[in-house]
């Protein structure tokens, strides 16, 4: 297969939408540990974040020459608002019949969960190159279409990763042996990124490897996009039913690598690479980021005895799902993707009106996770070059699963479904299987037969119930 792009070796929704996941993501480096902060101290730092963030992301539109409409109505008094909507005590969203959060852009545009008014937009071809021609065989794919897309991708909306980031090194900082009752031992590692050009800068890639107790030869690895908001014990049968499998696990500090706000651009490996000052329109966003951390970790374990790199998969969910499929589509080393309920800018259509969109992505809780030219499609869809299917396509032929939850519209699981469609025809024109129906399925009717693979599980905004689906696909790929 030829060789993909490579890196060198070595929720705007509205602040009550996102403070509670925000608290989990801020990089664990600079929140001061926001969790022993009195309620008046935590209300303070996350305001200073927030401000600082927001006169960032201006800077960036007075430089790209952006305006965003004034909107005199408060939410309350909106006549756009649809009227069966009702504000839960408490928070300053709003919420229909079926418990679906609904917010206000920053370009008047509401959340929307009807289909018949998603508004989907002609999303572009992915076997037709931007000349018109189409792609009818696997060396126009790879030649011609597939860069065409990737250029997209890095200089519209994920932005450029940096060909001059500084080289890591990693040590081992401590083995606990005897971990999950004699099942594991458990290996920190510490990547010590060089900041010599900048030194106000002090990422790092953290991770954390569970390694099964007794092995004869390298296993196959699954690493996961962060960590577990409470720790492992938060969600310790994902790490047993892969210890069970007798391969290892592995997670990694996306924090330490990049804090999760715009007022942490001139920090982070980003603010280490451009030494302190603003980006470039073009530059890298957050995502992108975590995405070349992930595979700085892929690096260590490609040297690691114990673990087999070429059976390496990315899991992430939610904001981390839309990293492990970026991760996947930018580093082939990666064999297999799991995002999970990864939503607008990760699997689901982006030019849809349907829960998160491009509108709440470009705005101050979550521009940062882009590249500042992103902002150009706030309130303008159409312009938008590229879509979520062709990012899906990216990671062709390797095994990809795509998974939602019937109560987490907000992460849009049939456009998700759609998305992985649109993407079908690349899977099926480099030989692999797709999802082999066009026909969304019933919740928890998992679409695995194929390369490209689906699942709506019946529940939430939660990865839990997929894992045993997921190591049931993967195992297909990563059994000796």
């Amino acid at each position: 297969m030829p060789k993909s792009h490579r890196f060198p070796r070595l929720r705007c929704a509205h602040w009550g939408v996102v403070l509670v996941l925000f608290f989990f993501v801020v990089n664990s480096a600079h929140a001061q540990d926001w969790r022993t902060m009195t309620p008046e101290e935590r209300q303070a730092y996350f305001a200073e974040l927030r401000a600082k963030a927001e006169v960032d992301r201006q800077a960036m539109m007075d430089r790209l020459g952006l305006t965003q409409p004034e909107i005199e109505t408060s939410w309350a008094d909106d006549p756009n608002r649809p009227q069966h909507l009702v504000p839960r005590e408490g928070t300053v969203n709003w919420y229909d019949e079926a418990g679906n959060i609904h917010v206000r852009s920053g370009w008047g545009i509401w959340s929307n969960y009807i289909e018949s008014e998603a508004n989907n937009i002609p999303r572009p071809d992915a076997l037709v190159l931007t000349n018109g021609d189409p792609v009818t065989n696997a060396d126009t794919w790879w030649n011609e279409r597939r860069p065409e897309i990737l250029a997209a991708f890095e200089t519209e909306i994920y932005g450029k990763t940096p060909e001059n980031t500084p080289p890591v090194t990693f040590e081992v900082t401590s083995t606990q042996a005897d971990a999950y009752d004699g099942r594991a031992s458990v290996q920190t590692i510490v990547g010590h990124i060089d900041n010599s050009r900048y030194p106000a800068a002090t990422p790092s890639i953290n991770i954390t490897l569970y390694l099964p107790a007794t092995i004869t030869d390298a296993v196959p690895v699954i690493v996961r996009v962060g960590g577990f908001f409470g720790g492992a014990q938060e969600m310790p049968d994902a790490v047993a039913q892969v210890l069970d499998l007798g391969w290892a696990f592995a997670t990694v500090n996306t924090g330490a690598i990049q804090m999760d706000s715009g007022a942490g651009l001139n920090e982070g490996i980003i603010g280490l690479v451009n030494e302190g000052a603003a980006r470039e329109p073009d530059d890298w966003g957050v995502l992108a980021a975590w995405s070349w951390g992930m595979s700085r970790a892929l690096d260590f374990f490609d040297q690691h005895e114990q673990v087999d790199a070429t059976r390496a998969a990315i899991q992430g969910h939610s904001r981390n799902g839309k990293t492990a499929l970026l991760a996947a589509a930018l580093d082939d080393r990666w064999a297999i993707a799991f995002p999970s309920c990864s939503g607008a800018m990760g699997a689901s259509l982006e030019k849809r009106n349907w829960g998160e969109t491009i509108d709440n992505v470009a705005g101050t809780s979550e521009y940062h996770w882009m590249a500042g030219n992103f902002l150009k499609y706030g309130g303008n869809w159409e312009a938008m070059p590229v879509d979520a299917h062709l990012l899906i396509a990216l990671v062709a032929p390797r095994p990809v699963f795509i998974t939602g939850g019937t109560t987490d519209q907000w992460s849009d699981p049939h456009g998700e479904f759609l998305a992985a469609l649109g993407a079908d025809p690349v899977y099926q024109l480099l030989g692999a299987n797709g999802l082999g129906t066009t026909t969304m399925p019933e919740p928890d009717v998992s679409l695995i037969s194929g390369e490209l693979a689906f699942r709506n599980h019946d529940g939430g905004h939660t990865d839990a119930m997929d894992w045993p689906v997921f190591l049931e696909f993967a195992q297909r790929y990563f059994a000796p």
